[in-house]
This record gives C-alpha cells, sequence and structure tokens, in this order.
C-alpha cells in the first residue's frame, strides 16, 4: 500500500496502537516519494505543551510574545515541498485544529506575531493510536480535518496479530544490537523462542526492540 500511495502525493492517515511503528510507515511514504530529497518534519501534538505547539508549528516573528526577541520559522514552514507528520494528531486542542486545517487546505498559515501568510506546499501525513473515527464522532477531532487528511487511511495491526513477522523483527534487532554493542550472538534457543511466541506485546514492535 506504501508503494502504492506513495508517489501520489495523497494525504495519509496511520492509525495503530503505540509501538507498531506509525512513524517508519510515515517516513517509507516519504521516502518513496518524490519529495525524498526535502525535508521530513516531525511533531508530537501530545508531547509539546499546548502553550508552545502554535509557535512551534506556526513559528514567530520578533516581537510576537515576550521573550520572542527574534524571529524564528516554525515546522510547517521548514517542511516546505516536504512531508510532514503529525503524530499523535486527536491530541491538537480545537483552535490549533482550525488554524491546521487551513494550512492543510490550501497551504498557507499565518506566523505568530505577522499580518503577511506564508505559502508552502506541504504532504501531511497524519497518525494517532486512538479510534480516529470515534474521536470525529466525540467531537474531538474536526471532521473536515480528519477528511483532509484521509485521502488513505493505513492501519498498522498490533504485533500479537502479526505472528509470522515476530521473529523476522526479533531476528533483525538481534543482528542490530550485535553489531552495535560488537556481540556474536546466533540466535534464539528453542526455549527463547517459546517466550517470544506466546507474549502479548501491549508496547508491540517497541517492546520488542526493547525485549
Amino acid at each position: 500500500l506504501v508503494s502504492r500511495i506513495a508517489p501520489t502525493g495523497i494525504n495519509a492517515l496511520i492509525t495503530g496502537e503505540s509501538g507498531t511503528g506509525k512513524e517508519l510507515i510515515a517516513r517509507a511514504i516519504h521516502e518513496n516519494s518524490e519529495r525524498r530529497e526535502k525535508p521530513f518534519q516531525v511533531i508530537n501534538c501530545g508531547g509539546v505543551p499546548e502553550a508552545l505547539v502554535e509557535s512551534e508549528l506556526f513559528g514567530y516573528r520578533k516581537g510576537a510574545f515576550t521573550g520572542a526577541g527574534q524571529a524564528k520559522a516554525g515546522l510547517l514552514e521548514k517542511a516546505d515541498q516536504g512531508t510532514f507528520l503529525l503524530d499523535e494528531l486527536v491530541e491538537l486542542s480545537p483552535n490549533l485544529q482550525v488554524k491546521l486545517l487551513r494550512c492543510v487546505q490550501d497551504g498557507t498559515f499565518t506566523p505568530l506575531g505577522s499580518t503577511e501568510t506564508v505559502q508552502t506546499d506541504i504532504r501531511f501525513v497524519g497518525a494517532s493510536n486512538r479510534d480516529v473515527e470515534n474521536e470525529v464522532a466525540e467531537g474531538n477531532l474536526r471532521e473536515d480535518l480528519f477528511y483532509r487528511l484521509s485521502g488513505v487511511i493505513i492501519h498498522m495491526p498490533p504485533l500479537r496479530e502479526r505472528e509470522d513477522d515476530l521473529f523476522l523483527l526479533a531476528e533483525h534487532f538481534l543482528q542490530r544490537f550485535c553489531q552495535e554493542q560488537n556481540k556474536a550472538i546466533k540466535g534464539f534457543s528453542t526455549g527463547a523462542k517459546q517466550k517470544l511466541r506466546t507474549y502479548h506485546y501491549p508496547g508491540n514492535v517497541r517492546e520488542l526492540e526493547n525485549i
């Protein structure tokens, strides 16, 4: 699916539990698109204090607020001609969803403290670990923003439903860590495989990597 949609430029929405690899899929979309040589920007909408999200996204001009001694370009401006991942999209406040919608719709936004509109060309990818359609129904995510971002919806299944992938991933992580740590571990014992096979991985691929 990624290989089919990546060259098209269509916006995408990636859903799935935490740790299933949503950002990895977003990067794969970017790297297989015509924008691959341009920036790939990410913001975790739930990981930045709400008071800072707006200035991080839209940037600001000198004197926009106390402490703004010089202008600063926001992530949207830096992502021009590239791809922008809005991770944990549902965490954005309603006010910021309205402002973001404008940029998703027509590629324009206004930095804080400015009256001038900035024009950008960005492919947007949203990501969420929630039931996004349910969040729309409950009013936590604007319906118009959802439709603008969900040109294609990619659902990442949890690791417990991907048994065929389990040992491919485990071998990949083992080889990588052996190389990084200068170890020579060749594989997994029968007992280790049984433990891995019967575990339910609430943290999904990220947890498997840590294990």
